[in-house]
């Protein structure tokens, strides 16, 4: 029998809120029901399944499985000499969780700001989020391939902090998420292909290839729309978002940046540099 989703018509009102769908995707605790929800509802809204309707509360919390135990930073196990299997396994397994949050991350972000923007918006962003569930399952059947699992180690429970910390403006969420978060991952990344190449482990590379690629585009996607939000409202954008990271960010900025993937991205050095130290 189809659903409600699945019967809905392009722009009609009858069918399931694309709110209500994204609440669904972050409701979801167990990893394979929410990587396939989440795919689900990127799909429908593709299809004009979805309604154009941002009527859904967004949790505060998103719902977690048992598994993996989450610590603060401070408290994470040591991952081993450099190289080694379990090192390999313990940088993937941080990466999958990394990946499973921001499934989360996507989602939230279009339930609850969505309704701010026009509907190229939402096809972004969910565009993203579907992209973080198949970045999720590729790292996690990675695991599986080296004995191991997702939920097999303790994970970074500080992950969550940037969704609390801008979840009153939309603005904030976009520079501290993909502009300086997901930015940072364009710089670390390539070391990190190129210790799993050293290390004959070509696969792991390979996903991580992928997996940098797909980054671009979303850097890319919170620029744009930072930019299109600050020209509307008529502030500097490079000035503004100066202004969220040193409000809203608990870390530094510093270098080296990869400038070239940065800049790939629509993040220019007008941007960072002056935030650099």
């Amino acid at each position: 029998m189809e659903t409600l989703s699945e019967a809905g018509v392009p722009g009609n009102d009858a069918g399931e809120s694309v709110g209500a769908a994204c609440r669904r995707v972050m409701l979801a605790a167990e990893p394979y029901t929410k990587l396939m929800t989440a795919r689900s509802v990127a799909r429908d809204w593709r299809l004009g399944r979805l309604a154009a309707r941002y009527d859904a509360a967004m949790p505060d919390e998103p719902s977690r499985p048992d598994k993996p135990e989450l610590l603060p930073p401070n408290q994470m196990p040591k991952r081993g000499k450099a190289g080694s299997l379990r090192a390999r396994v313990a940088m993937l397994h941080a990466l999958a969780h990394i990946e499973f949050v921001a499934i989360d991350l996507a989602f939230d972000l279009v339930g609850r700001f969505g309704r701010n923007f026009p509907s190229e918006f939402t096809s972004d962003w969910l565009r993203v989020g579907a992209d973080e569930a198949m970045h999720f399952a590729l790292l996690d059947r990675r695991l599986r391939q080296l004995g191991s699992y997702y939920g097999a180690l303790p994970a970074h429970g500080g992950l969550w902090q940037a969704a609390r910390e801008t979840a009153h403006d939309p603005l904030a969420r976009l520079a501290i998420v993909p502009m300086v978060l997901e930015a940072r991952a364009l710089d670390i990344t390539p070391a990190t292909i190129s210790a799993f190449t050293k290390n004959d482990d070509a696969d792991s590379a390979r996903i991580l290839g992928r997996i940098m690629a797909d980054e671009v585009r979303h850097v890319h996607f919170g620029t744009k729309w930072f930019e299109a939000e600050t020209k509307r409202i008529g502030l500097c954008a490079p000035d503004h978002y100066q202004i969220l990271v040193n409000r809203h960010f608990r870390g530094r900025l510093k270098p080296p940046f990869n400038d070239s993937a940065r800049d790939q991205a629509g993040l220019t050095r007008d941007y960072y540099l002056p935030l650099a130290y």
